[in-house]
């Protein structure tokens, strides 16, 4: 049934960004997304040749932020071809950056510490920043809450470097900690010496020390 689906909502002769067109792609979308989550090889195959076949960019995000989620071949050779077609244009290239950082994976935050040595990004390009580790510090719930801390002492270092260069970029990264206290012990424990951490540092922006200084006195 979710095969038929999906082959009824195929839209041809092109793109048209008319409301019944846009509804038939968002349909065609979740359609493949549970097919794909049934990890069948066939799946993962119509994602990639959606990817490959889009004559839109909303086609084409849909099937890649598809693969994304699955730890196959398919998902790097769509990231390696999507960054090649599309790396002069700033903001499909932060997609590209989001997309990855988002993954729900352990191996994650290797892959997002070494997109930030990547010739796209910049610490001194807020967009670049927040495409990258603002998806994953305020996008990746589960990456971001690792019960070793990785991800809070990662974001804890990012929002440090941060804050002599734009303190309000900085600020805006660490109100991923506000939710801290609802967390289960081993994770609150963690998040909170990330905060008391950044709390100790001299000289502070009041920019980012109000933000620190709220999340640890709210009740």
């Amino acid at each position: 049934m979710l095969s038929s689906t999906y082959e009824r909502m195929t839209v041809g002769g092109g793109y048209s960004p008319d409301a019944k067109s846009a509804g038939r792609r968002a349909l065609r979308g979740v359609t493949l997304d549970l097919l794909v989550a049934g990890g069948k090889p066939e799946a993962i195959t119509r994602a990639e040749r959606q990817y490959g076949a889009a004559d839109n960019m909303t086609d084409r995000l849909t099937a890649l932020a598809t693969l994304s989620l699955r730890d196959v071949p398919e998902r790097k050779r769509a990231f390696a071809d999507f960054y090649a077609r599309f790396e002069s244009d700033a903001l499909v290239v932060d997609k590209w950056f989001s997309l990855q950082a988002a993954i729900p994976e352990r191996g994650t935050l290797d892959n997002v510490r070494a997109l930030t040595r990547h010739p796209a990004f910049s610490m001194g390009n807020p967009n670049r920043v927040r495409a990258l580790i603002g998806a994953f510090a305020q996008g990746n719930t589960t990456q971001f809450n690792r019960a070793d801390g990785a991800g809070y002492e990662f974001t804890a270092d990012t929002v440090l470097v941060l804050d002599g260069k734009n303190p309000q970029l900085s600020a805006r990264l660490a109100t991923a900690f506000r939710s801290w206290r609802t967390l289960e012990p081993g994770r609150r424990g963690k998040a909170e010496a990330a905060l008391k951490r950044i709390m100790a540092v001299p000289k502070l922006s009041r920019d980012l020390s109000d933000i620190v200084e709220r999340a640890l006195r709210a009740p």
